[in-house]
Parts: C-alpha cells; structure tokens; sequence
C-alpha cells in the first residue's frame, strides 16, 4: 500500500504550491479611522484597520496573510493614501482581487488601487509620508465636520501661524514632538510645512499639510497642538521656536485631537509608482 494516496498527495502539492507561490500585492487604503483604535493589530478583537484588512483578504483567499503599512495611524485619525503589502496566492486578475476585498470590507475602509509589486515594503521603500490635519475656526459647532476637523472658536493669527511652522522645515532633531517607534533617534527631515485658510460660511477652514521622511510618536498632533497655541496668541513664536530648539518632549504643549489628522499620501521612488 503507498504512504501517500493520491487524493492525500494532490491536496499537499497544492499546499506547498500556495506556500512557494505567492505574490506581493501593493495597495492603496483609505478609511475613517473614527470606529477603530489605530491602524495595528492589537489583542483580542479590538476593532483596528488592520484586523479588518486581514479579515477581508482572508475571508477573500482562505489564506491569513499579515498587512505590512507603511506606518501605523492612532486612534482616529483618517487616511486617504495609506500604502500596504501583503502576500498571497490569487490565480485572477489584480482587479477582481481589490474588488473582492472592498466588497468584504466594512464601508469607512476600502482599497483604491492595487498591484503585483514582487519586494516592495511600504515602510522601507518610502521616501516620505504626507499628512494634513484641517481645523475649522467657528464660534458655533459643526456638526456634518466633527469627525474630520478640530474646532477653534478664537480668531487664529495666520501669519504667526505660518512663521512658526516655517522653523520646522529642514533636518532637525523633533524630540520637543514626540518619541520614535523604536530606538532613540528622533531627528527627522521636514520638506512641506505651511498652512492654507478658506473663507467659511461658519468661518473658515485652516489645513496644515506637513511632509517628512519619517515622523515621530504623535509628532504632527504635538506640532499642530503648539501651531494652534501660537495663532490664538498663548504661546509667542519666540517660545515656540525655543520649546522646539530645547529637543525634550517635557517642552510639548497642546496635543491637536485625532479626528482632524489624515494620512495624505506615502511617496516612493519614481520607478516604483
């Protein structure tokens, strides 16, 4: 009698062949982080967005796969241009895959694209990450914009605003605006900081857009939190600059809420896109 029938010996091969053969797939998310604690994984069923992405390409393939990003979002905050790899066995177009997985998403997370991209990381591979945090200045609540803005009912200078986030741009050491995910160095290069108004019919509508090749534990929410202070005239330029000259988290101030951060757009090498 042989070892192995052959029934018993097709459903290995096929095993093996799914262990040996997967690809690398690239892909765009966007979601509202507002019903999840962050983008990663955490213990338990706790509701993340990569729980969910795992999920639906499980539910998709059979096949449990771990969601590389290209970083980790917190609680609340939103993203637009998250980027993600994963791998996995998939015997038909790239098209279908992205729309099988939307259709087993939850609708606040969905992909915008996809691709077969043989060892691309997300993380690695990056040369920048661009995120825009948006506060409305209303003196009454906007109820449709609360879970995308933060409200300031003070008038906000836009000029002292502007000054100060100019200081940021540049290779600086960050510490004053958080803590690296791992290690201690906290120098981070700056190539976009400027703020934009539009006028309102509640008032108007402030977005930050900050860019870096990496950022720092709640750096953009710290950075903002102090931005804020200086146009609503508690903290002077003067105090900003050497609160962020000094490079000790003891100096932070105000900390901007989630909900007005979005995860814009991750920028890779020109022949990677």
């Amino acid at each position: 009698m042989p070892i192995w029938s052959s029934s018993s010996w097709s459903r290995k091969i096929r095993l093996f062949s799914r262990l040996v053969m997967t690809t690398r797939y690239r892909a765009t998310v966007a979601y509202d982080g507002t019903a999840y604690q962050g983008f990663q994984r955490q213990a338990g069923a706790t509701p993340t967005v990569q729980l969910a992405l795992e999920d639906a390409i499980a539910a998709t393939t059979t096949q449990r796969v771990t969601v590389i990003p290209a970083g980790r979002t917190d609680s609340g905050v939103h993203a637009t241009g998250q980027v993600i790899a994963f791998d996995v066995t998939w015997q038909h177009e790239d098209e279908a895959l992205l729309r099988a997985i939307n259709a087993r998403l939850p609708e606040d997370i969905a992909l915008q694209d996809i691709a077969q991209q043989p060892g691309f990381h997300p993380r690695y591979d990056a040369l920048s990450r661009v995120y825009i945090y948006r506060v409305i200045q209303a003196a009454r609540p906007q109820p449709l914009l609360r879970r995308q803005t933060w409200r300031v009912h003070q008038p906000l200078d836009m000029v002292l605003m502007q000054q100060a986030a100019g200081l940021l741009i540049g290779e600086h050491d960050f510490a004053t605006f958080g803590q690296p995910p791992q290690g201690n160095n906290t120098v981070r290069t700056v190539m976009q900081s400027l703020w934009q108004r539009d006028a309102a019919a509640y008032g108007a509508k402030l977005t930050y857009t900050i860019e870096a090749n990496a950022f720092l534990y709640r750096m953009v929410r710290r950075v903002v939190g102090m931005l804020v202070d200086v146009g609503r005239g508690l903290l002077s330029s003067a105090e900003f600059e050497a609160a962020f000259r000094k490079a000790e988290l003891s100096q932070a101030g105000t900390i901007a809420p989630p909900q007005g951060l979005t995860l814009a757009a991750v920028r890779y090498p020109q022949q990677d896109v």
